[in-house]
């Protein structure tokens, strides 16, 4: 008797191939704002323009983005929504401010799918954000949007009411600061050795400044007479 063939693999569903398409589109947009920022600068570069480049309609643009601002920086909330992703899957024992700091630590040296850090030009995307006020008012929009879902996520890990209580917003401002710290310098060439490849051991040598400092500034003990 001879093997039956093996039935072919089902094609993806209409959702799937709707969904990556408009990644694709959604990606296109972002490198081309990208781009055309750094080449003209922030004023001269419209957003008919990026679509121009994309290969796409101004309508389509809208779709994605509310203004070239927001699209030059989607690897920004990508990252951020990975942190994310990596921070709600740390162990559920894990204190709070170590499992952020291991999920943004997996986040920059991840094989597979490379942190923005790595990408072209985005070292010099980050140094014009600090000077130009448009850009950097998105960057803060998409930090701040990151930071209250990773307190909503420390929260849960901690049994905590998010509002209320203090420690899920101070660990996250906290941790979330550090990394920022650490990325500022990295894009105004502080630290100039500290390229690409080594970003990573600059945000890892920012958090232990970091505990260094709380450990030092820890009170001392005391006990009542």
């Amino acid at each position: 008797m001879t093997a039956a063939n093996p039935s072919p693999a089902p094609s993806p569903a209409p959702e799937d191939r709707r969904r990556r398409q408009a990644r694709r589109t959604r990606d296109a947009l972002a490198e081309a704002a990208c781009d055309l920022l750094l080449e003209r600068g922030i004023a001269a570069t419209t957003v008919e323009a990026i679509a121009e480049r994309a290969d796409v309609t101004r309508r389509t643009f809208s779709r994605h983005f509310t203004g070239k601002e927001e699209a030059a920086l989607d690897f920004v909330r990508r990252d951020a929504d990975r942190i994310n992703a990596l921070l709600r899957a740390r162990p559920a024992g894990e204190p709070p401010l170590l499992a952020y700091r291991r999920a943004v630590r997996a986040w920059l040296v991840d094989p597979v799918d490379p942190a923005w850090h790595a990408r072209p030009r985005i070292r010099r995307l980050l140094a014009l954000a600090d000077s130009e006020p448009a850009l950097f008012a998105a960057y803060q929009r998409i930090r701040v949007d990151a930071q209250e879902e990773s307190i909503r996520i420390v929260a849960a890990r901690l049994g905590a009411d998010g509002v209320r209580d203090v420690r899920p917003a101070a660990v996250v401002d906290a941790a979330a600061g550090v990394l920022l710290a650490a990325l500022r310098l990295w894009a105004r060439g502080g630290e100039r050795d500290a390229g690409a490849a080594d970003l990573a051991a600059l945000v890892e040598r920012a958090y232990d400044a970091l505990t260094t400092e709380v450990a030092a500034a820890a009170p001392e003990s005391t006990t009542e007479e």
